[in-house]
């Protein structure tokens, strides 16, 4: 029985559940005869990825020998590292003479390399006097926050 006191008419109501899997539709509602019959189904709604599943990852390239020194510079006293994110260069020009080598001397201040960073030019200086005992990175190389670039003893 409905609420009005009328009979359900169970056989309409199937045949629009039946129309509802057909159509994958989610509601219908029809009236008839002066009565309002609505047949609804719950949707389960998953957002899907918009981005596709990666492909099967390639090998990774080995990375590129660095010099010897490189492997214990992140826990030598002596380390610089870079302040910034950005492509490290070690002379202030193309074809110019590179700021130090190995072997060279710096006193406090004096500039090691530049890091460029969103088009700016920062000069990274000697934290302190000593001798440059290994350059660990390369001309245009580039660097990460916090990583090793010069080992001053």
């Amino acid at each position: 029985m409905s609420k009005d006191g009328g009979s359900l008419d169970t056989d309409l109501i199937r045949e629009l559940a039946t129309l509802l899997d057909e159509t994958s539709l989610t509601e219908i509602e029809i009236e008839l005869e002066g009565r309002r019959f609505r047949v609804a189904r719950t949707v389960n709604v998953t957002a899907a990825p918009a981005v596709p599943a990666p492909a099967p990852a390639a090998p990774e390239p080995p990375e590129p020998k660095r010099r010897p020194a490189s492997e214990e510079s992140g826990v030598h006293p002596g380390a610089v590292t870079s302040p910034m994110v950005g492509t490290a260069y070690r002379s202030p020009e193309p074809g110019a003479a590179a700021f130090i080598e190995v072997g060279s001397t710096v006193s406090s201040g004096q500039t090691l390399l530049i890091i460029e960073a969103m088009k700016t030019m920062n000069q990274i200086p000697s934290p302190k006097s000593g001798k440059v005992t290994a350059i660990l990175v390369e001309d245009g190389q580039p660097v990460e926050y916090g990583e090793p670039l010069v080992v001053i003893e």
